[in-house]
């Protein structure tokens, strides 16, 4: 197949990218705008390879869009491109209702043009895949309620209400025009490549550095974490075998308090980087409790039942193995933190207004 995939820069399409190029025969136009979270070094390892190419653009951009799809002749997109930080959108909502809603719609436009003239047979085999989070759901009460595909949206930040809008665009325009759509929702991603403002990576290098390691309020907040090679594999098995118009849950099973991931990174670096910075025994002697983000969902907790009883997908990393190699990664790959949290990466130095020391 030739598939289109949008926001392949990020920490969740760079990985989908390696995993179509390193273990199948797909060809892949990555069409990433390359904001702050863009990173193309996290595609190095596939970047030469002749069925990868990568164009630069807004998804906003009609006509760059529907140009690149009369070029390339995908039969499927995978939409990913989205501003997706939370502490972001409550400080700057109107870039994620650009993206998130705006492109959302202006992609599906341009893919509709394009669809509506493919020959029958190309018409019916194409899909349309937009990938959203959990968070468009709210939160959960107590400890045993889960997210169902059927559970119905209230979503608590701008972030998560842009991404709300964005999935009933998509399921707008297979309902009114045929589009043939497959929306998937999965929980907190984890793994290499993590831009380094998110909770995990940035717990990590805060550590390792011996700055202070911020939890909101009394770091009770439960996610389901899903590590993001996992999340990539799961992607691949709705594109090829979902069902037109349906929506699959993708979640890693495990459920953990903010504040015992922050414990549980603190003892695996003890392992694994036992030269602490000075002052200090222990990493998690860092730990400091922070004033609450405004809204702060408590709960998220996905059931992804269907998924596995439809499609026969199960997450192949427990936590423990998960956050194991995911600090493993960042042990070994500090340059690469380095070059995010200087800049470089974008031949720019980031200012302090662009890159926050806020946890996911």
């Amino acid at each position: 197949m030739r598939i289109l995939i949008t926001g392949g820069a990020g920490f969740i399409g760079s990985a989908l990218i390696r995993e179509l190029i390193g273990h199948t025969e797909h060809e892949v136009l990555n069409l990433d705008k390359l904001t702050y979270a863009g990173n193309l070094e996290s595609l190095s390892s596939i970047a030469s390879n002749s069925r990868y190419e990568f164009v630069q653009a807004d998804i906003v951009d009609q006509a760059t869009v529907s140009a690149v799809l009369a070029r390339f002749q995908p039969q499927a997109i995978m939409h990913l491109a989205a501003e997706s930080h939370v502490d972001r959108s409550i400080d700057g909502p109107a870039a994620f209702i650009q993206t998130n809603i705006v492109g959302t719609y202006s992609l599906l436009e341009a893919a509709r043009s394009y669809w509506s003239g493919l020959p029958a047979a190309e018409r019916a085999a194409f899909r349309f895949h937009h990938v959203s989070t959990d968070e468009v759901y709210g939160d959960l009460d107590g400890v045993d309620e889960l997210f169902s595909e059927t559970t119905p949206y209230a979503p608590s930040s701008p972030y998560s209400a842009s991404k709300a809008a964005s999935d009933h665009l998509v399921r707008a325009w297979q309902r009114t025009y045929g589009l043939p759509v497959l929306v998937t929702n999965c929980s907190n991603n984890y793994g290499p490549f993590h831009f380094p403002e998110k909770l995990i990576p940035l717990m990590i290098l805060n550590a390792l550095a011996g700055k202070p390691l911020p939890v909101y309020g009394n770091g009770q907040q439960v996610r389901d974490w899903l590590y993001v090679e996992d999340h990539a594999r799961a992607l691949l098995k709705v594109l090829s075998a979902g069902k037109v118009g349906e929506t699959y849950n993708i979640g890693g099973h495990n459920e953990q308090k903010n504040i015992d991931v922050v414990h549980a990174l603190c003892a695996l670096l003890d392992e694994l980087a036992p030269q602490h910075p000075a002052g200090i025994s222990r990493y998690a002697e860092l730990i400091s409790h922070v004033q609450d983000r405004p809204g702060h969902d408590l709960r998220y907790a996905i059931d992804a039942s269907k998924i596995e009883r439809e499609l026969g997908w199960v997450p192949a990393e427990t936590f423990a193995s998960g956050l194991r190699k995911t600090v493993q990664w960042y042990l070994a790959n500090l340059d690469w933190c380095q070059r995010v949290q200087d800049g470089s990466y974008q031949g720019q130095r980031l200012g302090n207004s662009d890159f926050k020391d806020l946890i996911a």
